[in-house]
């Protein structure tokens, strides 16, 4: 903030030759290009699309609605049946989005967009800090500055919030780091700790390389100054250390332990590998649209095309954008390698991390990636080392900001003939192999517009650097910086402006707007609808409508059994078979427990209503006629029921033992009536012996929120409340204010049991205390208990309640013929025969 401070029109023309007072217009210039560049989305004309609208706008949008409604957002019901939101890094519970969520109970989208871009202008700004620190050209600044925010993947990528979010905090963590190891200061250690932990505590692979960089940026000052850097720098860096760990801590190990429980806990090589950069895409470096990324009119035809025999590699096109602009790239070329400048020692270690990010970048076209993803902790849990990019954009502006920086301010350079040369001979290479490549694939008409388009950035460039050097006057500085901001600016706003990856229009995505006039979205709400304190809670599948459909249950607050999110839990995954988004038909993958949507499976997750483009039988050929019902048409197409759904939550008598990794990997269930048996993997202490019981009870759903669900149930017998809702060690429950352990049922769901007369039944998800104690299983592993018993106050009243009228001489464990099956010998206790209750209703057969 205090380079944005007033400066009068004097100051500006008069006391510009000190470096620190020529970056208060230099910061005004950055935030006017800002500004301008980003005009297009914070004017609302256009959005910024896919994943910033199909994931990021939904999650955006599930935050605010739990906040204003007083509810936990740590636990969402929305979408892959029910997931927990404090351990998704993409949940953003833990980013500066929460302000915007507490702000408006219904962020727009161009909130949701300036919220994104606002990173890109705190890093941009947290840069320029970096440059004054270090009394460097407030031109160079202001190139870095620019570049950092609107080149390469901070442009091209900015549909990626998560990893945009992390770019920017990975500048100011930057900025404060090399200030605290410019300073000895503990307090800048202490915020440098803080603004590391923002860029890890959702993390991702720009916060992994990010955390890197700012490792590798203390080894290089104490390799630098030896024993007296060490001793001088180790208080600040234990502080940030200190700051920066008390604030993460818990965030990890929640996302640590749902990455575990998740599809994803680990990307094995080849899958990683096939985000690698093909080589091809650097010269993307050179000549900024020399694929057709930008052109709509250009069918993009650059790697992972099928233009390219190479199907090794899965990015989309986007991905290979690596343009940091003709200046930059200039500077860097010449005069930074050519006179050696790039290898000075204050951006030695900056220049090889650079070098670094472009080998890791490239991943399996090198054989430097192997070894990376063998030996640097941390890399085997993420996909796409084209991800580096980001860091690439970032690196690369502080080199050639500081590059101009030595340009304008190193006296006596001689000629710059040979400079000259060299960078006219590297371009001119690099776009003559452009258009070799071009030609080579059929497209060379289509790469000649950009080629000559590079050679004429590159010329502007040559010849702004000539400008400047001839006028390093007393006023030259503010030229300076308004000459590269306009220039630079200019050129990455047409180069690496808005297309179709990074700007739509906003009537695209009505679907994900909580006020949207959808006629499919109306009469879904319309059909989920029920009474206070109805058991029902339907389920609904959007199948296939669209990229932007998965996830509009956490807009409108309907639940849904698939979703979009690369991390799933994987338990629910391998019963129903999710995938990291559902938008086209072809994407519903069936499963053995779930190979139709005529299977029980499908009706305990009470998926009542399906909504397709397509008719239903040509997605499920399994399916007869009358299994599902046609109940509407809308413009997205078909709306189906399934008339066999069973309620949220419902009262079964009964229980029986079942081997739940079996029954995914066959698809075979026990053959028992879910309304009179709910199958348990581990002995219910103090329950009847197994056998069906058709039970009456009143069971009413007075409470359902995101991470709190009551029911109350006046039960004739004792027996079980079966919530159908996924099973997650983290949440806990209490039968009339006393906790008792909840049962893993029919495979994915939560059971209590739950004795005579009227009780009320509470779920409660606690992550604090339910990862502590998951983390303590893991460090100190106990042997299994034989059964699940339940506290003591529950058992007692059981016992007491019991249909027999006296207590038992012993509690009932599993039956003899359960015992046999599992080969555990006969039962050396005595079980006292227990009458049967009279059945008030006939079992439905299954």
């Amino acid at each position: 903030m205090d380079l944005l401070k007033p400066i009068s029109v004097g100051d500006l023309l008069t006391n510009f030759a000190g470096t620190s007072s020529g970056y208060r217009p230099a910061a005004v210039a950055f935030v006017l290009t800002w500004i301008a560049l980003c005009w297009p989305w914070l004017s609302g004309q256009w959005t910024i699309p896919f994943d910033a609208k199909a994931h990021f706008q939904a999650q955006i949008q599930f935050l605010a609605q739990a906040l204003h409604s007083q509810q936990s957002p740590f636990w969402t019901p929305s979408v892959f049946g029910g997931s927990p939101q404090i351990a998704d890094p993409q949940s953003l519970i833990f980013s500066p989005a929460i302000l915007l969520a507490l702000l408006s109970p219904s962020p727009s989208f161009r909130e949701v967009d300036a919220y994104i871009l606002l990173h890109l202008l705190a890093g941009g700004l947290a840069l320029l800090m970096h440059f004054r620190d270090r009394k460097w050209h407030p031109a160079g600044g202001v190139l870095a500055a620019i570049v950092f925010a609107f080149g390469a993947s901070a442009s091209w990528r900015v549909q990626h919030v998560g990893q945009i979010a992390s770019l920017s905090y990975f500048a100011i963590a930057f900025w404060l780091t090399s200030r605290m190891l410019l300073r000895n200061s503990t307090i800048n250690g202490v915020l440098a700790g803080c603004a590391a932990s923002q860029m890890v505590i959702e993390p991702d692979q720009v916060a992994l390389l990010g955390s890197y960089v700012l490792i590798a940026m203390v080894l290089a000052h104490w390799m630098s100054g030896g024993w007296l850097a060490i001793r001088s720098s180790f208080v600040p860096i234990m502080a940030g250390g200190l700051a920066g760990s008390l604030i993460i801590s818990l965030p990890l190990l929640w996302t640590w332990l749902f990455a575990e429980a998740s599809t994803r806990p680990e990307v094995d090589f080849v899958e990683a590998a096939h985000g690698s950069l093909h080589p091809a895409s650097l010269l993307t470096a050179f000549v900024a649209d020399l694929f057709g990324a930008r052109d709509p009119s250009v069918q993009f035809w650059g790697p992972a095309s099928a233009s390219w025999k190479d199907k090794g590699i899965y990015l989309s096109q986007n991905m290979g954008q690596i343009y940091l602009g003709a200046l930059p790239m200039l500077l860097i070329i010449a005069p930074g390698l050519t006179r050696g400048w790039v290898w000075d020692k204050p951006v030695r270690s900056t220049t090889t991390l650079l070098v670094f990010m472009v080998l890791f970048a490239l991943g399996w076209y090198t054989p430097f990636f192997q070894a990376f993803y063998d030996y640097l902790p941390g890399v085997k849990v993420f996909r796409r080392p084209a991800d580096a990019t980001f860091l690439f954009g970032a690196l690369g502006a502080v080199v050639s900001g500081y590059v101009l920086h030595r340009l304008l301010t190193t006296e006596k350079m001689g000629s710059h003939k040979r400079d000259l040369l060299v960078s006219a001979c590297l371009v001119g290479a690099a776009v003559a192999l452009g258009l070799v490549i071009s030609s080579d694939k059929g497209h060379l008409t289509d790469a000649w517009w950009p080629s000559i388009s590079a050679v004429s950035w590159f010329g502007a460039s040559i010849l702004l650097i000539g400008i400047m050097l001839r006028w390093r006057t007393t006023t030259a500085p503010l030229v300076s910086v308004l000459a590269v901001a306009s220039v630079v600016g200019a050129d990455l706003g047409s180069n690496n402006g808005i297309n179709e990856s990074t700007a739509l229009p906003p009537k695209l995505y009505d679907v994900l707007r909580t006020e949207t006039r959808n006629e499919t979205v109306r009469k879904l709400k319309q059909l989920l609808s029920q009474p206070i304190g109805s058991p029902r809670r339907d389920r609904v599948e959007l199948l296939g409508l669209g990229f932007e459909w998965p996830n509009a249950g956490l807009v409108h607050g309907f639940d849904h059994t698939l979703g979009y999110n690369p991390l799933r839990l994987a338990d629910f995954s391998e019963a129903v078979g999710t995938q990291d988004t559902i938008a086209e038909p072809n994407q519903r993958k069936f499963t053995p427990l779930f190979p139709s949507y005529r299977c029980r499976l499908a009706d305990l997750l009470g998926l009542r209503y399906i909504a397709s483009p397509v008719p239903i039988t040509q997605i499920d050929g399994a399916l007869r006629e009358g299994d599902l019902k046609l109940v509407a048409r809308t413009q997205e197409g078909y709306i189906y029921e399934n008339p066999r759904a069973l309620p949220r939550v419902q009262f079964v008598g009964g229980w029986q033992l079942a081997d739940f990794d079996g029954m995914k990997a066959t698809g075979r269930w026990p053959d028992v009536d879910p309304h009179q048996v709910v199958l348990l993997e581990a002995e219910p202490q103090g329950a009847p012996p197994e056998e069906a019981l058709a039970a009456r009870a009143g069971v009413t759903l007075s409470r359902y929120e995101n991470t709190e669900v009551e029911i109350d149930v006046t039960a004739t017998q004792a027996g079980f409340i079966v919530l159908n809702d996924i099973w997650h060690p983290w949440w806990r429950a209490e039968v009339d204010g006393v906790e008792t352990q909840i049962l893993k049922a029919n495979v994915l769901f939560r059971a209590v049991q739950v004795p005579v007369g009227s009780h009320k039944i509470k779920f409660s998800f606690r992550p604090v205390e339910g990862a502590l104690a998951e983390l303590r299983d893991r460090v100190f592993p106990q042997e299994a208990d034989e059964g699940v018993p339940l506290k003591p106050e529950i058992l007692e009243q059981i016992i007491a309640d019991g249909p027999s009228g006296r207590i038992p001489l012993s509690l009932p464990g599993l039956s003899s013929a359960a015992r046999d099956a599992l080969n555990l010998g006969k039962s050396d206790r005595f079980v006292e025969p227990r009458p049967q209750s009279s059945a008030t209703g006939t079992a439905k057969a299954w």
